[in-house]
């Protein structure tokens, strides 16, 4: 494997950052290690990440206490490889040259920790697949 080449970077976005896109950063964090590039951002983030949803990422052994939503910036899409949308509708930023995909997954905001499970779960086979296309090894 070339390890000069520049390694892929993912942007997944959602509208607070508190839920949907945290999940998956974390997921392609902790799966994909330091192979992948992983930001997320909010075209109108949250103050805090949605608790239900650190409490079903503690459930699958990855702690995001400690994250905070991010502002969608120009800058971080023109940065990333692949942007993944979940639901920001116009708000996310197109660029020619760049890979959207748009993953339709049900937002947690508000839902216990039971309603957030499946969707955690749901993020979780979409980021295996995603890592085995970008960055295979």
């Amino acid at each position: 494997m070339d390890t000069s080449a520049p390694r892929p970077s993912v942007l997944f976005v959602c509208v607070h950052n508190a839920g949907r896109s945290q999940m998956a950063a974390a997921f392609l964090t902790h799966l994909a290690g330091d192979r992948i590039e992983v930001r997320s951002a909010g075209s109108a983030p949250a103050g805090a990440v949605n608790p239900a949803v650190v409490d079903a990422m503690a459930e699958a052994g990855i702690d995001i206490s400690a994250e905070t939503p991010k502002i969608l910036t120009v800058e971080a899409v023109q940065a990333s490889d692949v942007v993944i949308t979940m639901g920001c509708g116009d708000a996310c930023p197109v660029f020619p040259g760049k890979r959207y995909l748009d993953w339709q997954l049900d937002d947690p905001a508000g839902q216990g920790v039971e309603a957030v499970r499946p969707i955690r779960d749901a993020i979780e086979t979409r980021v295996r697949a995603l890592i085995s296309e970008v960055a295979p090894g």
